[in-house]
């Protein structure tokens, strides 16, 4: 048993992944491509220090070949994050990318402005909807009219530039899942392993691991040990502690606003109930007065005095006399 630094952890993550061995072996794997050369674009669009919430961004420019033995230059975009993300912030990185220049090759050797294509790849320390698959491929397809596969011209520059490929790793279903090799490099992921009251470190087996599956876990040993590292993954720590009681507070004055909502609610009800009686009372006192004057006129026709027809009616003179005006 080894322990490693958990690299559910964005300062891990990172420091995994600027081995280039290492991610090498991670996007080889994840792709089902070999990846001949890789280079990480610059840190710009690495967000280490999120304060609004946890989201790791790298981008790498990869050669790969394909199964076919041809080579083809992509973009990789990996997001990971270890809260529940609105699919929103995904989206605006992603269009980030689609309308960023330097993600289209030099015109020499690509004189239709074509951009690279993209493949996408999100980590989530969360689940998903009713997926349970540990890693899902979403893949495209060139289709005809009757959902024929179309094999001529494929796959078409123009199409590959403004579409993608995904792939979503739910970490929470990597548990004990060891089915193939991309899920054996993957358990350095699967937070069961943490050590207990510490998540910063992991404890891992290292007994039987492949060559590849050992770079990984040996560049994870050194980042358990690494001083900036270890810092970071406590700054993490506080955000995160920020990040919850920011959220547990803003729970909480929704539960007031909607609690004030419903008691509101309930007055209005009320009022309008009020009204609806002070209505009917309004609308009944009408028909009464209306059958009263119907029958003061009628009473005055048979020459009655109005004395009489007050008596008549139950009513005072004052009474006889609004009614009459």
């Amino acid at each position: 048993m080894v322990l490693i630094a958990n690299p559910i952890y964005d300062s891990v993550f990172k420091y995994m992944m600027e081995d280039e061995r290492v991610a090498k072996i991670m996007l080889s794997a994840l792709l089902q491509k070999e990846v001949i050369k890789l280079e990480m674009r610059p840190h710009e669009y690495t967000g280490v220090t999120q304060r609004k919430i946890s989201m790791m961004r790298i981008d790498f420019a990869a050669t790969i070949r394909n199964e076919d033995g041809s080579i083809q230059l992509i973009l990789i975009e990996l997001q990971k994050t270890w809260l529940v993300t609105e699919t929103l912030r995904f989206r605006q990185y992603l269009g980030s990318q689609y309308i960023d220049k330097k993600n289209v090759p030099d015109k020499n050797i690509n004189p239709k402005g074509y951009g690279l294509p993209i493949v996408s790849i999100y980590i989530l320390g969360h689940k998903l909807g009713e997926l349970q698959e540990p890693v899902v491929y979403v893949r495209r397809k060139y289709l005809d009219y009757n959902s024929n596969p179309i094999e001529t011209g494929v796959p078409d520059p123009f199409i590959e530039s403004l579409t993608h490929d995904s792939i979503i790793i739910q970490i929470p279903y990597l548990k004990g899942k060891v089915r193939n090799k991309l899920e054996r490099l993957l358990q350095v992921f699967d937070q069961s392993y943490c050590v207990k009251d510490n998540e910063h470190i992991m404890e891992i087996d290292e007994s039987g691991m492949e060559v590849e599956e050992q770079l990984v876990v040996d560049r994870l040993i050194k980042a358990a040990v690494e001083p900036e590292v270890r810092r970071d993954m406590d700054v993490e720590d506080e955000i995160l502690s920020e990040i919850e009681s920011r959220d547990t507070t803003i729970m909480m004055k929704n539960r007031e606003i909607e609690l004030m909502n419903q008691e509101l609610s309930q007055k209005d009800q009320e009022l309008n109930q009020k009204d609806q009686e002070l209505n009917q009372k309004d609308q009944e006192l009408n028909q009464k007065s209306n059958m009263l004057t119907s029958m003061i006129s009628l009473f005055k026709k048979q020459g009655m005095t109005d004395e009489k027809i007050a008596k008549e009616l139950n009513i005072t003179p004052e009474e006889l006399i609004k009614l009459l005006k």
